[in-house]
């Protein structure tokens, strides 16, 4: 049976993972900006539809048309499949991003490369997103144990809807969500409440660190991905109206952030549901984004005029 078919311009390169080629120069009306990102990774939220995900994809072709972009969906499964499941199948974003020039190619040599100096955006949806994007950081970091850590690339990220572990119910109501089919939603939450439980004893018992806890942890990693650094800017998005990630966590992610010496901002609302604050309020969500994107790029100049 095939599987989703990818959003309109872009090219399944895994199991619902799809990329986006900016246009060539000759196919482009406009000319490249210097300053704009050129690859934008996006992570969505679990059980997200492609048609969800469009909504994101074309708006950051609008503000980018020279960006190359890569969706990552995320399944369910995700969530109980092996580490080692996990890392594979984020493998051809790592293919991706070597042909990008964002990381080397382990067949490219110093005197071969024309890297680019990578210019990437990272827009991450609620823990489903999140976890993808620490275990493609925990797959990347295996893979390049020694790559340079530059202090003068341009990257940001953006953490929409998370990170924060809830509790029995509001795990529940994620999984009930994604779930579509009732009898299989029934037996994966029989399970989902049974694992949860083990992983909460081993904790209190034998300080067994939980996997919501190295998440967390995870994405505190100023070094999360290879181009970021501890100057990296990151944007928090979150409501106070969040049914399903609850806000508190978030904000409380955030401050450890920002304590710990991560650039850190956030973007609070009042009224939005989850991962549902652009479709209540556009303009001020996009802004918040191309504000953050120009921090980036600004104090990577400014960076660049010191280090000279």
């Amino acid at each position: 049976m095939p599987g989703p078919s990818a959003p309109a311009g872009f090219v399944t390169i895994g199991p619902g993972i799809y990329i986006g080629l900016a246009p060539t120069a000759s196919a482009a009306p406009l000319q490249p900006n210097a300053s704009a990102p050129n690859v934008i990774l996006i992570f969505g939220w679990m059980g997200a539809l492609t048609r969800h995900l469009e909504n994101y994809s074309r708006k950051y072709a609008e503000l980018y048309p020279h960006a190359t972009q890569i969706i990552v969906k995320c399944a369910p499964s995700f969530f109980w499949t092996s580490t080692r499941a996990q890392l594979s199948r984020l493998l051809p974003v790592v293919e991706a991003l070597e042909a990008l020039e964002c990381i080397p190619s382990i067949n490219t040599t110093t005197q071969e490369s024309t890297r680019v100096r990578p210019r990437v955006l990272v827009h991450s949806f609620s823990n489903g997103g999140g976890l993808q994007l620490t275990s493609l950081g925990h797959l990347l970091s295996s893979k390049y144990p020694s790559i340079p850590r530059s202090e003068t690339l341009v990257s940001a990220l953006i953490l929409d809807s998370s990170p924060s572990i809830g509790n029995f119910r509001t795990i529940g109501m994620a999984f009930s969500i994604a779930i579509r089919n009732p009898g299989v939603r029934y037996i994966v939450l029989v399970l989902i409440y049974i694992a949860h439980a083990f992983r909460l004893s081993l904790q209190m018992v034998f300080g067994v660190e939980t996997m919501g806890a190295r998440y967390l942890k995870a994405l505190l990693n100023p070094h999360l991905l290879p181009w970021m650094n501890s100057q990296t800017p990151r944007l928090y998005v979150f409501s106070k109206k969040d049914q399903l990630v609850p806000w508190q966590g978030v904000q409380q992610h955030a401050e450890t952030a920002k304590k710990s010496g991560l650039n850190v901002r956030y973007e609070v609302y009042e009224e939005s549901a989850h991962v549902a604050h652009m479709r209540l309020d556009p303009k001020r969500y996009w802004a918040s984004i191309q504000d953050l994107w120009q921090i980036a790029c600004r104090e990577s100049q400014m960076k660049a005029i010191e280090d000279a």
